[in-house]
């Protein structure tokens, strides 16, 4: 299986590559996962940040792979427990789909592209700085990796 995590910003601190790495290198077989960052948009006070929005959205669905089922991250998307999500991956897994988890800047994604996603998922109805949400959610695909391969991490 493949999973596309794609995201708004480059250059994040070496906290939060260091994080997501710790996680993505205790994923050693049945998921290929790779991170493709997007170039964010320059941001000042004059900015339109509806047209940031657009143009960032637009990027975003260019790095989605062919025929991959898209999960938005969004604060109203539906609550998944780590057991549901570990469910949803394993039968993903079995039915051959890979996905592409989309994660906004700062301020989030447009309406449009958030309804492209076959999916909506929400860490919280908290809202989280981006690139927390890169080590959040590696940290979430390896314990549902850990789950499905009935490693102790989970426990």
């Amino acid at each position: 299986m493949r999973i596309q995590i794609i995201a708004v910003g480059e250059r994040m601190p070496a906290w939060v590559q260091d994080g997501y790495q710790e996680y993505m290198k205790r994923i050693t077989s049945g998921m290929t996962i790779s991170l493709v960052e997007i170039s964010a948009e320059k941001r000042n006070k004059s900015a339109n940040i509806q047209k940031i929005l657009v143009k960032e959205a637009q990027r975003m669905l260019q790095a989605v792979a062919k025929d991959h089922y898209i999960i938005a991250l969004d604060k109203d998307g539906q609550s998944w427990s780590t057991e549901v999500l570990a469910d949803k991956i394993r039968a993903w897994q079995q039915d051959g789909t890979n996905i592409s988890i989309l994660i906004g800047g700062p301020e989030g994604m447009t309406a449009e592209l958030i309804s492209q996603a076959q999916a909506r998922m929400s860490f919280s109805a908290m809202t989280f700085p981006h690139p927390i949400i890169r080590v959040m959610l590696a940290e979430q695909l390896y314990r549902a990796y850990s789950i499905i391969n009935n490693h102790p991490y989970h426990k």
